[in-house]
């Protein structure tokens, strides 16, 4: 399994090229996507979102939120405060689905590094 931010699912839907496209075209070929509450519903709250694209992302399994994630996210993302990082809300909630199911994440958003440093986070 392997996991997709928003902003590497939106290259990918645009039509743009690199690796982390590349790896998201490869684990939808293999079924190994999986896509995080909070990334789908970013994805798919775009005003231009078609219904095409909601048919094909609603396909996807999501990682769904287990007992006890707004209490993880909210020590992951204070845990990074105190380093005086910036972490957003929406990517703290991303990584915190990809640390809870130990699975990488395609990431072209490089605030996911800090998650990876000091959090547990893979990076794919």
């Amino acid at each position: 399994m392997i996991a997709a931010d928003t902003s590497s699912l939106i290259a990918y839907f645009s039509g743009r090229d690199g690796s982390d496209v590349e790896r998201i075209h490869d684990a939808l070929g293999a079924g190994e996507l999986r896509i995080s509450p909070i990334a789908f519903t970013e994805l798919l709250s775009d005003p231009r979102t078609t219904t095409e694209l909601e048919m094909v992302v609603a396909e996807w399994r999501q990682l769904d939120i287990t007992q006890g994630y707004w209490l993880r996210a909210a020590r992951t993302r204070a845990r990074l405060l105190n380093l005086k990082l910036k972490p957003k809300l929406p990517d703290t909630l991303i990584a915190q689905s990809a640390i809870d199911y130990n699975i990488p994440l395609i990431a072209r958003d490089d605030g996911f590094r800090h998650f990876a440093k000091h959090c547990g986070l893979k990076l794919a």
